[in-house]
């Protein structure tokens, strides 16, 4: 999201003035043109002005004239699949207008992965003990990895998919996680907490969250280091309508071996050297908003307690693969090769 209001001109003023304005904010190079209510109306780029001049307006006439009339915006509901096309048709910038036609705020495609509708919940209450002594002083999420904290990497990940409402649960040393995000105003986003007095397990503080902003839960740990497309997976969720989505980390053993297909003690067939793929849970979930119910309030229970009951509920519950890199930084080597990795992106 974008501060757009220096990028407001009015209506009726001219294209000289459209011009200055296009000039000094040299990082932007859209106007957005208003009318006396506020509303958008249309958008000037100094395409547009050149464009009209051509037609055979003249520099006195009003932008209204040069401008814009049929331009992209969104309101209500985003669609995910929407905003992948528009980025794919290369529109850059997308403003999200309220009932009333006027801006509620403006999205900068060119900076973003996606725009997902997505409330975020980071677990980062955990004490690192096979860390120690880094843990010792430092809770792990805030160990350092490049220039910034672990925790801050998932943080950035999520705000360039264009998540703006994250819930952190804290537990241990979390005054210094507090401390250093407050309310997530500097990030342009709202950050809050969740204290946690005891340990609730993987998943357990989700039933102490009052407020879920959107339908949808997205929930990491906060020592995981990854370039997850975090559009990709919610894609995936939402087109399969699961109640649940795990990601998953593909995990191959090669059997230098020829195995042999039994039946009974008859061999019916032989694979020569196989290759099993197998997929790992990687600590990252997309959970449906009333899923969330299941957790009982203030009691221990992990995503794997989850996953169960909804399994049990016969509920729909799916896997999707990551492609690209992924860390759990959970011991020293986990650190410093995702150290390693830092130093190359």
């Amino acid at each position: 999201m974008r501060d757009y209001t220096k990028n407001i001109i009015y209506k009726n003023a001219n294209s000289l003035e459209a011009l200055h304005k296009l000039n000094v904010e040299k990082s932007s190079q859209t106007l957005f043109v208003l009318d006396d209510n506020n509303r958008l109306i249309g958008t000037l780029t100094d395409g547009d002005i050149r464009r009209g001049l051509i037609k055979g307006l003249d520099l006195n006439c009003s932008v209204h004239q040069f401008s814009f009339k049929n331009f992209m915006f969104i309101e209500n509901e985003i669609n995910v699949s929407d905003i992948k096309r528009l980025k794919q048709d290369g529109i850059k910038i997308l403003p999200k207008l309220n009932s009333f036609g006027q801006i509620e705020k403006v999205y900068d495609l060119t900076q973003l992965n996606s725009i997902l509708p997505l409330h975020a919940v980071i677990m980062a209450g955990g004490r690192g003990e096979r860390l120690r002594p880094l843990t010792d002083q430092t809770p792990k999420p805030m160990l350092p990895l490049g220039l910034k904290p672990i925790l801050e990497h998932n943080i950035d990940r999520l705000i360039s998919f264009g998540v703006e409402t994250i819930t952190i649960t804290v537990r241990y040393l979390a005054e210094q996680i507090i401390d250093y995000f407050g309310d997530g105003s500097s990030k342009g986003i709202n950050i809050d907490y969740i204290k946690e007095e005891t340990p609730l397990g993987t998943i357990g503080a989700l039933s102490l969250i009052e407020d879920i902003k959107q339908e949808s839960v997205l929930v990491l740990n906060s020592d995981i280091f990854s370039n997850i497309n975090f559009e990709d997976l919610f894609l995936v969720f939402e087109n399969s309508n699961a109640d649940m989505a795990v990601a998953s980390i593909p995990y191959s053993v090669d059997i230098p071996y020829a195995i042999m297909e039994l039946e009974g003690n008859t061999i019916k067939s032989f694979k020569e050297k196989p290759k099993n793929t197998y997929y790992a849970n990687a600590g990252i979930y997309l959970i449906k908003k009333q899923t969330v119910n299941i957790i009982p309030r203030g009691r221990f229970f992990n995503a794997t307690d989850l996953m169960n009951s909804i399994i049990s509920n016969n509920g729909r519950l799916i896997h999707s693969p990551i492609t690209g890199y992924w860390i759990d930084i959970g011991k020293h080597d986990d650190y410093n090769k995702a150290k390693e990795i830092i130093k190359h992106l």
